[in-house]
Parts: C-alpha cells; sequence; structure tokens
C-alpha cells in the first residue's frame, strides 16, 4: 500500500517533474508531457509504459498494476492501484514511465544516479 503523499513525493522527485491538474486528476509531467496521472478519489495512479515494460510490470500483481481496458491500455498506460502495490514497484514503474517521456539528457543522468552499486 502507498499513501498519496508518498506517491506524489516520488513523482515529483524527478527532474523537472511539475504537478498540474488534466481534467478530474492530478497529472505530473515533464516538459509537458504527462507521464503519470494521479486520481485522489480511487487511490489510482497511470502510468505511460512500453508494451514490454506494462507486461513485466503486470505480471507482479494484476489486481495492483494492470493495462487500461481499452485502447489506451494497448498505447501502454498502465492503472496502478495505490492501495495494494508495493513501494519497490511503484517506484521503478514511475522511473520508467518518467525515463519513457523525459528528453535523454534528463532520464540519462537519473538513470545513472539511482543505479545502485
Amino acid at each position: 500500500m502507498v499513501a498519496i503523499d508518498t506517491f506524489r513525493t516520488i513523482a515529483l522527485s524527478f527532474p523537472e517533474t511539475t504537478e498540474q491538474p488534466h481534467f478530474e486528476k492530478t497529472s505530473f509531467r515533464v516538459q509537458k508531457k504527462i507521464f503519470a496521472t494521479l486520481d485522489i478519489q480511487k487511490a489510482q495512479a497511470c502510468v505511460k509504459l512500453s508494451e514490454i515494460d506494462q507486461d513485466v510490470f503486470s505480471s507482479f500483481n494484476r489486481s495492483a498494476i494492470f493495462p487500461v481496458p481499452n485502447k489506451w491500455g494497448k498505447q501502454g498506460w498502465t492503472l496502478i492501484n495505490l492501495n495494494e502495490i508495493a513501494a519497490d514497484i511503484l517506484n521503478d514503474a514511475l522511473l520508467t514511465s518518467y525515463c519513457g517521456v523525459a528528453p535523454k539528457r534528463l532520464s540519462a543522468d537519473l538513470k545513472d544516479t539511482r543505479q545502485e552499486p
């Protein structure tokens, strides 16, 4: 289980991330491109992943992380149930989503500094 404030803290920890309204949700963007949204009422987030990453993350726990059940899901948009997701998996999913959207100069620096020894 991950609290809303924890999600927000992780998402905003990435370089040049901004938090902005997006319809009835909150979006997290890097250079105006959305990499995650947050639905506080549903305790649910949505991230953009590649098809392969979406399949890998979904394999951990399909009730915690799964493709959006429509054409958006086929484009990589993936729902995360914050009441069921483990914090380490959420962190990895957000990082993967951010790196898929961010300019290479930002994502390369981030990958280099966050790699474990």
